[in-house]
């Protein structure tokens, strides 16, 4: 059941095959940064694969989030300034780079739906680590149920956007996004650098009882009530397919589950904890929840891209069901090291899912993942050609096909 011998039907690869791009932008800050983007993707080699520029981008990210982890593991620690300078500039990697791969690959005339379904699995997982980092840096682990919240509103914000792009079959970005909030964070991890994190916690001047990372709460709550209403809107409207519903022909409401079925748990287990193992491990909590949602929100987008209904349970909810069933029956084991293992399997879980989705997209299209091979060219084809003048054209497809995928 959780471990298919392929993830996508032949129906599923050849609707993802005819897919297009539709998106919408608003965003403030995009018009400001073209500049910098095509200068940066002119610097890039012509050889240098689109995903491959959007996989260092995520793995920067991660790492210099990391760091940040090792200082402080329960959001409460200082950790030094300079892994605050060193987390914002990776995270100003990160947005450059996931900027231009979609520029290289026009440049490269190698655009495919894998580019865009990659993208969109990369940023699921970047969303994660940024919202932690974010809590580290304004030491939000001495408000665990506030970082609960700051988190799970990043991780569904970024799930109500292909929820609606599912519905509406168009991805929209308002004036205030994802660009935008990528800077305010860079901006809040520069502040704590120089200033130390303890200034989040001085009270406002002339408002006694808020200190500065109250701000950031009211930030979050206007951000995210944009978006949701917007969603509300265009389930109100009905969707793109048939009698309103999405663009697979399923109930506009049916991605709702899946979203319920990871924060619901997060938070039943979380209240209910005798280890009070959320407050203790937040960020390890956190991520490990994250993941999960990361995972979901890939098979969303693949339900999306593929026009094909979601299945509603996944196999990384293991996690977390081991997590309830030793509550539950009160077993043991330390829940610390149960949500170790829960960690470590669905991290297992989401590469696997997303190994397989892609190479099975790259075997169907006939495409590298992370390298640009050059077509085959009509010189090509007649220096290949055999004493009667029959093309080998066949041959070199069927040995591309056998290649490992870089």
């Amino acid at each position: 059941f959780f471990y298919k011998e392929k993830i996508l039907s032949p129906g599923q690869l050849k609707r993802l095959s005819d897919h297009k791009y539709s998106c919408e932008s608003l965003s403030i800050l995009d018009k400001f940064l073209q500049p910098w983007w095509d200068w940066l993707v002119s610097k890039i080699p012509l050889w240098l694969a689109p995903n491959l520029i959007t996989i260092i981008g995520l793995i920067i990210n991660i790492l210099t989030t990391l760091v940040l982890v090792y200082y402080s593991p329960d959001a409460k620690a200082e950790a030094p300034w300079w892994a605050f300078i060193l987390c914002a500039l990776g995270l100003f990697a990160y947005q450059s780079l996931d900027a231009i791969d979609g520029k290289q690959a026009r440049r490269t005339g190698t655009s495919t739906p894998l580019g865009e379904l990659f993208d969109h699995g990369c940023d699921s997982v970047s969303t994660v680590f940024v919202a932690i980092s974010a809590c580290i840096a304004v030491q939000l682990g001495s408000y665990p149920s506030w970082m609960f919240f700051q988190c799970f509103c990043a991780i569904t914000l970024f799930y109500c956007a292909h929820w609606q792009a599912y519905v509406s079959g168009t991805l929209r970005f308002g004036r205030v996004d994802v660009t935008e909030a990528q800077f305010t964070i860079m901006g809040i991890h520069l502040i704590s650098a120089f200033f130390g994190p303890e200034i989040w916690s001085i009270k406002v001047p002339s408002i006694g009882i808020f200190e500065f990372r109250h701000l950031i709460l009211i930030l979050t709550v206007v951000c995210c009530s944009v978006p949701l209403y917007q969603l509300f809107i265009d389930i109100c409207n009905g969707g793109v397919g048939k009698n309103g519903s999405t663009v697979a022909g399923t109930s506009v409401l049916s991605p709702v589950i899946p979203l319920s079925l990871v924060i619901v748990p997060a938070f039943i287990i979380c209240r209910k904890s005798t280890e009070h193992v959320y407050e203790n491990h937040p960020v390890l909590y956190i991520m490990a929840f994250g993941l999960v949602a990361a995972k979901v929100t890939n098979r969303l987008v693949v339900a999306h891209m593929t026009r094909n209904e979601m299945d509603y349970f996944d196999s990384s909810l293991i996690g977390p069901a081991m997590l309830f069933l030793n509550q539950y029956f009160n077993f043991f084991i330390a829940e610390h090291i149960v949500l170790w293992i829960c960690l470590i399997w669905v991290c297992f879980d989401l590469i696997r899912y997303s190994r397989q989705v892609c190479l099975e997209i790259c075997d169907h299209m006939r495409i590298h993942l992370f390298k640009i091979v050059p077509s085959v060219t009509p010189q090509a084809i007649q220096q290949t050609s055999n004493k009667n003048g029959t093309a080998t054209v066949s041959n070199n497809r069927q040995s591309r096909s056998r290649k490992h995928y870089h």
